[in-house]
């Protein structure tokens, strides 16, 4: 009996122009408030029509007995990924982040659609691969990168997955106070909050905060199953530390953070704090290597 059809899945964000249009309803109204800023929208128009282009070619290269299916990223908690898809992510590097928390290992093709605009470290692909790309995987021909991800969990069982960093502190970014335990050893704390890095975000937020400290740690690589943890601008007084403040996490052991937050306690991923976990105080958090990986797809 024939396997289920192949679907590829489609993930894309809105461009500039689009969102242009979400906030000022007409290309006339969105002309005028950038023209009042001295920009010009033929620009935006033209950084819209040249997604458009790379989208068409991706769309196009899915075979004609395949399934397809499109998702917005702002939809992407709503969608139902099957266990085979091959999911095509055309956008910056931040879009392959974005969707690799739904994922339960289906393969992603990170399509970079303005490749003078966007680095395409996470999308590194022009969209006149993809046709090659995407059969090329269905016949097992192309190789994967098994990207490490961190999972930060709750008492109560709620989780969050990221591919570049869990943040945990306040929501309005005013000190944040807890208790953080490591391989047995606690301090509490009072800081600007603290990041759990993998190897992937290890290029952005952690290295930003790693090259600001006296001593550098060495961070992990993006398929080590080992994460780096940093706490911003810890402050010493009769009732916090500053003892533990940097550190990495293997494999099979985990941070512990206790909140110590009447209110505004918060943890999210990948920058994204609209869609984040309450922590409220007495709440114990593990933030740790997670169980999946991304599998992104190479060459």
């Amino acid at each position: 009996m024939a396997g289920p059809v192949p679907r590829v899945v489609v993930v894309t964000r809105s461009t500039a122009y689009e969102a242009l249009l979400e906030r000022h309803a007409t290309r006339g109204q969105a002309r005028f408030f950038l023209e009042t800023r001295g920009e010009d929208i033929e620009v935006v128009e033209a950084g819209h029509r040249r997604f458009q282009r790379a989208l068409g070619m991706v769309l196009q290269s899915v075979p004609p007995k395949w399934r397809r299916a499109r998702v917005d990223r702002r939809d992407l908690d709503r969608f139902l990924f099957e266990p085979e898809d091959i999911v095509a992510a055309v956008g910056q590097d931040g879009l392959v982040a974005n969707v690799a928390k739904y994922l339960e290992g289906q393969a992603v093709i990170g399509i970079n659609p303005l490749p003078d605009e966007y680095d395409g470290v996470l999308a590194p692909h022009p969209a006149e691969a993809a046709a090659d790309l995407i059969s090329g995987f269905a016949r097992g021909r192309v190789g994967l990168e098994l990207r490490t991800m961190v999972e930060a969990r709750l008492d109560d069982g709620q989780r969050l997955l990221a591919l570049n960093e869990i943040f945990v502190g306040h929501q309005t970014h005013q000190s944040a106070r807890y208790r953080l335990t490591l391989e047995g050893d606690e301090e509490r704390h009072s800081s600007s909050g603290l990041i759990v890095s993998t190897g992937t975000g290890a290029t952005g937020w952690a290295r930003s905060i790693n090259l600001s400290r006296r001593d550098l740690l060495d961070l992990p690589g993006p398929t080590e199953e080992s994460l780096a943890f940093f706490v911003r601008e810890a402050f010493p007084s009769v009732a916090t530390g500053t003892r533990i403040t940097a550190g990495r996490i293997e494999g099979g052991r985990s941070l512990a953070v206790t909140s110590e937050m009447n209110e505004g306690g918060v943890v999210f991923g990948d920058g994204i704090e609209e869609d984040h976990l309450d922590f409220a105080w007495g709440q114990r958090l593990r933030v740790q290597v997670a169980p999946s990986r991304l599998s992104l797809v190479r060459s």
